[in-house]
């Protein structure tokens, strides 16, 4: 589905996709299209359902979006990581 398709089908909810077709240019994210997996009304159950399908499968490329907002913006971030010491 395109973004304005979601939009239409879920007015004023926090949606959880994942991206079937995008691409990436100067650190943004482009969607063309993606697949609605859940619909919620507030943002903690959203993070909940985003939660428990990416500890299941960290490969899918998932999103959380409000439908108000008419375009998506997504900014690609590089992840340093965390290196843990342990200390005896």
């Amino acid at each position: 589905m395109k973004w304005s398709e979601i939009r239409d089908q879920y007015p004023e909810r926090w949606v959880l996709v994942e991206a079937l077709k995008a691409e990436s240019s100067n650190n943004k994210r482009t969607i063309y299209e993606m697949s609605v997996i859940s619909d919620f009304e507030n943002s903690t159950e959203a993070w909940k359902g985003y939660k428990e399908l990416h500890l299941k499968n960290r490969t899918r490329e998932l999103y959380i979006f409000h439908t108000s907002k008419v375009d998506i913006d997504v900014e690609e971030q590089n992840f340093m990581g965390v290196k843990r010491r342990s200390y005896q």
